[in-house]
């Protein structure tokens, strides 16, 4: 069997998503049941070495040095 293929129970992660803010939407509409999520705006924040992308979910993400999304606090 091909390895192109996902089986459903593979779940995508957050840090699994590609450094995009695009792939980012993507994967949070999906999480979202279907439901879209975009950014409202990004903002630099002093404790986070990059941008901080506040989501319409009402959550906020950034990219940590390895350039995976974490979930900001």
């Amino acid at each position: 069997m091909s390895q192109a293929f996902i089986r459903e129970n593979d779940e995508m992660q957050l840090q699994d998503v590609a450094p995009s803010v695009t792939a980012l939407m993507i994967f949070l509409t999906r999480e979202n049941n279907g439901v879209r999520v975009y950014e409202k705006h990004s903002v630099k924040h002093p404790q986070v070495k990059g941008e901080v992308h506040v989501m319409s979910n009402g959550l906020s993400y950034a990219k940590d040095d390895d350039s995976k999304w974490y979930l900001i606090d």
